[in-house]
């Protein structure tokens, strides 16, 4: 039987009444101060890890501090986590989290789209929450989707106020319509600060194979790439992996990486430096907050598409090891995308 990695998820192979005879612990303990109850929440991640320092981390970490914050334990009775192991496991996984009894149930990524249609009528008292695909027609679903093209517009704007060889180079993991949105608004941006700048694309072809991902980063700054921005989850660590050895091999000729989802800073460090430039924020962990907080209230927004941009500070850019001067038109930019000024595209140019 394969194993569920989880440090203390009750499997599907538990009794679930052994889970019913204690609910009269569990309601004490899920009740909060002001009287309204806590909704526990189980999370199904893909199988590029829970700890991929990219996507699925940045959640995992915004749904800890949920729990904490609310005084509730990792486990049924609070909150948790199921990681996949192939694609093969997206519906025994959101099945298992729904037999457990998590009120809220969280999958990561369009991945698991799928697998949501097929689990979320087969549990019509469970609350699905699904992040970065629209499934708008089902009440018990809801899909935080995020404007991922605004803030890779912004690493854009970024890359090309950095470069020093007019090349930079953007690596994807899986094609889909969210990479589409990293990769369209990365072009968009790096071209309005220079219109001749080459901008190589590149696909891994999967999110979590970090040896072809360093492979695709060789290449890149082998042929003078000096910018990349990876949006390839746990693939995109190879990307960072290589930058550090070039790096280590000479510090002299800057090879830079721009990270994604959450601030890949600590990814960066190498023997005497960093080779994060800056990293667009997905603020994953914020938006199960927030879903958790609206199931708490009863308040679940079922069967709607709650959408995150920079105007609801869902997705950003950090400041990274930016100059104060790309800082500045970073933030030029960045008003004018809220203010509307600036129509961005969500698909590559073909």
């Amino acid at each position: 039987m394969k194993k569920i990695h989880s440090l203390s998820l009750i499997t599907a192979g538990v009794s679930i009444g052994i889970i019913l005879g204690a609910c009269g612990a569990e309601s004490s303990a899920k009740e909060k101060t002001d009287g309204n109850k806590n909704t526990t929440i189980g999370l199904a991640a893909d199988f590029s890890g829970i700890d991929d320092k990219s996507f699925n981390q940045g959640a995992w970490e915004g749904l800890k501090l949920w729990g904490e914050k609310n005084s509730l334990s990792k486990g049924v009775q609070g909150y948790d986590y199921i990681q996949a192991e192939s694609a093969s496991d997206y519906v025994m996984n959101l099945q298992t989290l729904a037999n457990n009894k998590f009120d809220t149930v969280v999958a990561m990524g369009f991945k698991l789209a799928d697998a949501v249609t097929e689990v979320a009528p087969q549990y019509p008292e469970t609350n699905f929450a699904i992040i970065d695909v629209a499934i708008p027609k089902m009440d018990n679903v809801a899909s935080l989707v995020f404007k991922d093209n605004e803030s890779a517009f912004l690493a854009g704007v970024a890359a090309a106020e950095t470069t020093l060889s007019n090349k930079v180079g953007f690596i994807g993991g899986q094609e889909s319509d969210t990479i589409d949105k990293f990769e369209a608004g990365f072009v968009q941006g790096v071209k309005i600060v220079k219109p001749d700048a080459e901008v190589r694309v590149e696909y891994v072809g999967s999110f979590a194979d970090s040896a072809k991902g360093k492979a695709i980063a060789a290449a890149m700054y082998a042929s003078g790439t000096d910018v990349i921005f990876q949006a390839a989850g746990d693939s995109g660590n190879g990307v960072f992996s290589e930058a550090k050895d070039l790096m280590n091999l000479n510090a002299d000729v800057k090879k830079w990486v721009i990270g994604a989802d959450r601030d890949q800073t600590e990814e960066g460090k190498y023997n005497t430096g960093n080779v994060t430039l800056t990293s667009t924020l997905k603020r994953t962990g914020s938006a199960i907050q927030d879903i958790a907080d609206k199931a708490s209230n009863g308040e679940f927004p079922g069967g709607k598409v709650l959408n995150y941009g920079l105007s609801q500070d869902g997705v950003g850019l950090s400041d990274g090891q930016l100059s104060s001067e790309t800082i500045s038109k970073v933030e030029g930019f960045k008003k004018q995308i809220i203010e509307g000024k600036i129509e961005l595209a969500e698909k590559p140019e073909k």
